[in-house]
């Protein structure tokens, strides 16, 4: 490259006056093989294959229900409107050269270590794969199962392809997200330049193709693999099996979503926060120079992972997200209409689907609800971004709220209680409220228009160590109303179920969970918009690094730092919502879990008793999964940060001139240190995850075989998984909210306020961002992944148990 050669030859100049070149990591395409086959197959011939697809599903739907056709309608049109988005983000201008190859940079960072992680993460699927398969080739099998006619060998087929079906759905949903956010971020970045409205604008749509992506394949790839199902097993036919077993075939496909998830999670995390502290701590603290300096060799490392740990990881989180809860939600129907001997529960089983097929149309009219002004330049007031993504939830939500009381309606009446669908229909609102309280909550202690962020701003005016006790505070306290939002909205949906008037053949009320799972489905009815606002927080970030390394006017950055604030902002938001959801979803899986335990014992299973001391240990071990996963992340991150810091320091000490602009720092080692680094840290707290409630449960199962209590395997299980979840939801809580206060009270810094850049109180500010950045974007996003995947793991592995 010439700046190599001017360095050799002596001809240096001011390197801030000229054209900055950045290296390429790429060291062959990243491109991954399915799209490679696709991309060198003639078009009308691919074109044909997608018609002969296309009309296999759709016979397959018909062959099923009218539901099920209603469903695929949707999510291809939502990929059609997904299609456009990304015409449409991709026609904008990418800006100077400069830009260009800053962006390009990113995005060869970022495809690489995606290749590579996801590499790792499928040789460990195919092992777990064959794991599940031996496990189900030597497990008894249900009376339900047995009678229909589904054998060893079948039912663990089946769950094996569900399981990598569900991984390599997650996986691409991952892939989705990167792939957009890589290439927005130069769009957004040209786009600040003329307008904030209109960067704004690409952000938003950019994030919007990915979420229509991700919540669309959730749910068409549940549909296809129950269509399937239905029509391979003949569900229904004589002597087959009942359409209200059939949900629990789909178990595996959750499961593979959430393994995927998981170490998606945990290595992009990994990533960007150990990138991110070594940059901040060697280049703001030590050196004084700005974030995204290009003079940080830590700087290129830091926007890559905004791609792999808050976009990839992000899509596939969600994604595990909405399968793990349309499963759930099945499960839960099936057994209810089975209970209430309701002549046709298809309704009831497909319900969810149908909430997720509206929530893909409500979201697009919210994100298109937000448009450029003709208005540019710098002349014009900056609006406010939050207010306007708020404006375009609240279309949402609205949307939202009439869609669902029609699906009710639709497909929740039944003679047996005329007025049941109206009760389901509050439950949803009762979901939809909840969301809405989730997002208000988070966005009152991250924001720093509001006091909670601004007090922890003016702790950092006395220094370091009061910026910390702040933190920690706020933190704490950020746990007390989503908990009370949650238990209110839990007991509320099970009360307006139970009172529904669905009755078993005894008399007993049985809706009441399937009314918890209905405001469920209710709170990720406008999961499309949520995703989308998420997605906009990392391509945002990216544009402002973008912007900085490049050196574009002041006015550019400030626009850019405005919208990085909000993103940080509804990034925090979305995890809030995340965690909400993982509460309700985790509640419906024990539930199910609980199911599936009495249909293998043949026995009832309908509660747990912590008095037994069994039973209370295993509680105790699954407090202290969660407390041991947490550490074992944050400190991933601690040391990976230590190696970058290390790297930092040295190319400043050995090449001097880096700062001023006469040398070049070597971004590319900082990549390769983070890149292997993070994948090696991910093995030790994913495997802690997967293997704590199967050794559990066995070592229980023996000592109970000993004992003459056969089901004491299954009941310590279940404490773990109750424990770790009430654990793993306030945990989650206080990492995901102390660490987006820290970073926003540092962002409120950085607008003039209380000294501004540079100022002690800025120092102590970053410090406090630093300790909540493994808090809030490695260990608290991969908990509410692991209480999700805790309650998956345990109803795939419940014959083991036994």
């Amino acid at each position: 490259m010439f700046m190599d050669n001017d360095v050799e030859g002596g001809n240096l100049g001011p390197y801030a006056d000229r054209p900055r070149v950045f290296p390429s990591m790429r060291s062959k395409v990243h491109t991954p093989l399915i799209f490679r086959i696709l991309m060198g197959i003639n078009v009308r011939v691919l074109l044909v294959f997608l018609l002969l697809g296309l009309g296999a599903i759709f016979y397959v739907g018909a062959k099923t229900s009218p539901i099920i056709v209603f469903v695929f309608s949707i999510c291809i049109m939502s990929f059609l409107f997904s299609i456009y988005l990304t015409k449409w983000v991709l026609a904008k201008d990418e800006g100077p050269p400069e830009m260009v190859q800053i962006s390009d940079a990113i995005r060869d960072g970022a495809e690489g270590f995606f290749r590579t992680q996801y590499g790792t993460i499928s040789k460990m699927a195919l092992l777990l794969a064959l794991v599940i398969l031996g496990i189900y080739l030597f497990r008894s099998t249900t009376p339900q199962q047995e009678a229909s006619g589904i054998g060893r060998s079948t039912s663990a087929y089946i769950t094996v392809a569900a399981f990598l079906l569900g991984a390599i759905c997650s996986g691409i949903a991952g892939y989705v997200g990167m792939w957009v956010s890589v290439r927005a971020n130069v769009r957004v970045s040209s786009a600040a330049r003329r307008s904030a409205r209109e960067a704004l604008q690409i952000a938003v749509r950019a994030g919007g193709f990915s979420a229509m992506v991700v919540v669309g394949m959730a749910v068409i790839g549940v549909a296809i693999l129950y269509a399937t199902f239905y029509v391979w097993l003949g569900v229904d036919l004589p002597g087959s099996m009942k359409v209200t077993d059939l949900p629990l075939l789909l178990v595996g496909y959750g499961f593979g979503a959430s393994f995927v998830a998981l170490f998606a999670q945990l290595g992009g995390g990994i990533y960007t926060k150990a990138a991110d502290v070594g940059a901040d701590l060697v280049g703001k603290v030590e050196q004084g120079i700005p974030e995204d300096d290009p003079r940080n060799p830590a700087v290129i490392a830091d926007l890559v992972g905004d791609n792999v740990g808050d976009c990839a990881a992000r899509g596939a989180d969600l994604f595990e997200s909405i399968a793990a809860e349309i499963i759930s939600a099945m499960i839960l129907g099936g057994t209810m209409a089975q209970r209430c001997k309701i002549e046709d529960p298809s309704g009831f089983i497909l319900f969810p689907l149908v909430v997720h097929s509206f929530d893909l149309v409500v979201s697009s009219v919210g994100i298109l609800s937000i448009r450029g002004t003709r208005d540019s330049g710098s002349k014009s007031p900056i609006e406010d971004p939050m207010a306007i993504l708020q404006k375009g939830y609240s279309i949402t939500i609205v949307l939202a709220v009439l869609t669902f009381g029609l699906s009710t309606r639709w497909l929740l009446y039944t003679e047996r209680a005329p007025s049941a669908w109206f009760n389901f229909a509050l439950c949803g609102l009762v979901g939809i409220i909840t969301a809405y309280a989730f997002v208000w909550i988070t966005q009152y202690y991250t924001d720093y228009k509001h006091e909670p962020v601004r007090t922890l701003a003016l702790a950092s005016s006395t220094g370091h160590g009061t910026n910390i006790i702040a933190g920690v505070s706020l933190g704490l306290e950020s746990t007390a109303l989503p908990v009370l939002v949650i238990s209110v909205a839990i007991i509320s949906a099970f009360w307006l179920g139970h009172t529904s008037g669905l009755v078993d053949e005894s008399g007993n009320p049985t809706g009441g969970l399937f009314g918890t799972a209905v405001a469920t489905m209710g709170m990720l009815s406008t999961a499309a918009y949520v995703l989308t606002m998420d997605m906009f927080g990392p391509i945002a970030d990216n544009a402002g690094g973008i912007v900085e390394m490049s050196q574009q006017p002041e006015s550019v950055r400030e626009i850019t730092d405005l919208l990085d604030a909000v993103g940080n902002t509804t990034k925090a938001t979305t995890k809030g919502f995340a965690i909400g959801s993982a509460a309700l979803a985790s509640f419906l899986l024990f539930s199910a879990y609980m199911d599936e335990v009495a249909a293998f014992a043949q026995e009832p299973f309908k509660q747990v008793d912590i008095a037994i001391p069994e039973v209370f240990v295993g509680g105790l071990l699954g407090s202290m999964l969660i407390f041991l996963f947490s550490a074992w992340a944050c400190a991933a991150v601690g040391r990976t940060a230590q190696e970058v810091v290390n790297e930092v320091r040295r190319q400043f000490i050995e090449r001097p001139g880096i700062m001023d602009y006469k040398e070049k720092p070597d971004y590319s080692r900082c990549v390769a240190i983070v890149a292997t680094a993070s994948l090696r840290e991910m093995i030790k707290p994913g495997a802690l995850a997967i293997l704590s409630p199967i050794i559990v449960g066995l070592l229980f199962r023996i000592l109970g075989s000993y004992t003459g209590h056969p089901l004491l395997g299954a009941k310590v299980v279940a404490a773990m998984l109750m424990f770790g979840t009430v654990s793993g939801i306030l945990m989650a809580l206080f990492l995901n909210t102390s660490g987006g206060a820290w970073d926003n009270a540092k962002k409120y810094i950085e607008t003039g306020a209380l000294g501004g850049k540079g100022s002690d109180c800025h120092k102590a500010a970053i410090t406090g961002d630093t300790v909540g950045d493994p808090f809030k974007d490695t260990a608290g996003p991969s908990l509410h992944v692991l209480i999700k995947m805790l309650a998956t793991i345990t109803l795939v592995m419940a014959p083991i148990f036994l």
